[in-house]
């Protein structure tokens, strides 16, 4: 989706009684709504560029990729409707993940999210999409696989497929050295729940960038993270964007 043009109306400031900043502008969506840069404080009120928030310079450290979780997520903190996170987005959402996709040297993501979502093979030329599974349950046949950017993401007791497959840990994926051997600077993380909590758990999520939708689903639909032992890690935020009750968050690891 292309980015829309700025508004004329120059600076809309903002002081919320615990820091006032500059709304930075620019029209998108069907409701006539305007994306606000909140942080970082933009003193020229310039229109917001997708790029310069989300194709940030990313490099690898200790020996392995710099890994990026990409979600959406209701107010009540669900990540699904009616079995996909499609329906919850907005224009920029989409925008939002193209942008990150785009930088993106290799994505990794759950086998029963790219079933759901019907994964198919990548726009950006040369990339790749991990899919991990233990079942190794996949459509070899789809265009994910059949386009040569689809592999599978497992251990090395998991039964054998039709693809090229990234195997390390005897009976459990070992995580940790299946993320380290990928050949990336930038590895997108984009679900599910299970996939999430077992990389946060492993210590291995960089950054989160999470869309909020101004939505209140109720239900059972999964979270963020699932089956996670209880645990605390503290973020810092790096950029905050608003368009039509929609955040758009990006979040880094505390120092």
């Amino acid at each position: 989706m292309a980015v829309h043009s700025a508004v004329d109306k120059p600076r809309c400031p903002v002081d919320n009684g615990v820091f006032s900043t500059t709304l930075v502008t620019m029209r998108t969506g069907s409701f006539g709504g305007m994306l606000r840069a909140l942080l970082p404080l933009d003193k020229n009120a310039t229109p917001v560029n997708l790029e310069e928030f989300y194709a940030v310079p990313r490099r690898g450290a200790n020996g392995r990729p710099h890994v990026g979780l990409c979600m959406i997520t209701s107010l009540d903190g669900s990540t699904s409707l009616d079995g996909t996170s499609g329906a919850m987005g907005s224009d920029t959402d989409r925008a939002v993940l193209r942008t990150l996709r785009a930088a993106a040297d290799v994505i990794v993501v759950g086998a029963t999210t790219v079933n759901a979502e019907g994964y198919r093979a990548p726009k950006k030329p040369g990339q790749r999409i991990g899919v991990v599974t233990r079942s190794c349950n996949l459509d070899f046949d789809s265009e994910l696989f059949t386009s040569g950017a689809g592999f599978v993401i497992t251990c090395e007791s998991a039964p054998e497929v039709p693809v090229e497959s990234l195997r390390k840990g005897r009976d459990a994926l070992d995580l940790h050295r299946a993320i380290s051997a990928l050949d990336a600077d930038f590895v997108q993380l984009e679900g599910g729940p299970t996939l999430n909590a077992a990389m946060f758990e492993a210590d291995l999520v960089d950054e989160i960038n999470l869309t909020i939708a101004p939505l209140l689903l109720g239900g059972s639909g999964a979270r963020l993270v699932q089956e996670m032992n209880e645990q605390i890690s503290r973020w810092q935020v790096a950029h905050l964007l608003e368009e039509n009750g929609y955040f758009y968050t990006r979040y880094l690891r505390a120092q």
